[in-house]
């Protein structure tokens, strides 16, 4: 079997146990981590055009826009991925260093994700509508509403299931997977509310690396960033630690990122740098994803 197919049938494999039961059949022995670091390499390339000239031999960035992603529409959940997963498959769209799952979910009224497996995973949900309820084998039962951030530490191996709480409307959410700095840590489950450090006009962080710090922690050297502005504001981001680099993904709106022009849902991967400036040419929400760039 050839490199590329091998790593089709071990993407496909390795996020079965993401899609509920009804649709496929999740293999409790297969391992996450495992089966995902198969992929190797950043995917990420060179992508000067559009950039001021100055920015060309500072800073690397790659561009996703939203109807590049892959899409699946289930009936039930309707999601697009921004790197492969499932039955998308892109071997030029594996990850960003360490961001190796980000997918634009929506779920029909009481449906949802079975009880599934996960190990050695770092996994954040940001709801956007709704209400989205968690159970999970650590004895978590929790719902997660928009304004709040949730996080998963999987480690050694956790299960869980994830259900819209409502029987009378969807429920959308970004699903956001990260690999881990240390393997098999103790699983571990946190969520929080983020609307008493909502700012406007400015990046406010709601994950860390540090369990002291503003927002929720998780066991990788990543930091993310929210901002709400209105046209015509902006504000620059500094990247936190040399050699991360930083995705910006648009929730609402349309923006300027170092002369980039993105709208709602594009994405923006940048690396090689040691700050982002980012500008709101309409209302606009943007979340900013820091991450190392090396597996």
């Amino acid at each position: 079997m050839d490199r590329k197919k091998f790593i089709k049938s071990a993407l496909l494999t390795g996020v079965v146990g993401a899609i509920a039961p009804q649709i496929l059949k999740a293999s409790s022995s297969k391992s996450t981590y495992d089966t995902l670091m198969q992929q190797v390499g950043f995917n990420h390339l060179p992508a000067s055009a559009g950039l001021p000239k100055n920015n060309i031999h500072t800073m690397n960035t790659v561009i996703h826009r939203a109807e590049s992603r892959g899409h699946a529409n289930h009936g039930w959940l309707n999601s697009h991925h921004t790197f492969s997963f499932a039955n998308y498959y892109n071997p030029e769209r594996m990850h960003f260093g360490v961001l190796r799952v980000l997918n634009d979910d929506s779920v029909q009224a009481g449906m949802g994700f079975g009880t599934h497996p996960h190990d050695n995973m770092e996994i954040i949900s940001i709801p956007l509508e709704g209400d989205l309820e968690h159970k999970d084998s650590m004895g978590n039962v929790a719902v997660i509403k928009e304004g709040d951030v949730q996080v998963m530490s999987a480690g050694t191996g956790v299960t869980h299931s994830e259900y819209n709480k409502n029987k009378d409307k969807e429920v959308k959410f970004l699903q956001i997977w990260v690999f881990p700095k240390a393997k098999n840590v103790t699983p571990r489950y946190d969520q929080i509310s983020i609307r008493d450090i909502e700012t406007e006009n400015e990046f406010y962080q709601v994950l860390s690396p540090n369990k002291n710090d503003q927002g929720v922690w998780i066991n990788q050297d990543a930091w993310f960033h929210l901002g709400k502005f209105t046209k015509g504001k902006g504000d620059e981001y500094k990247i936190k630690k040399e050699g991360n680099g930083v995705y910006a993904f648009i929730l609402e709106g349309e923006v300027e990122i170092d002369g980039e022009k993105l709208s709602k849902r594009d994405g923006m991967g940048v690396w090689d740098t040691k700050s982002i400036s980012v500008k709101a040419t309409e209302n606009a929400r943007v979340l900013l994803m820091e991450v190392p760039m090396s597996l």
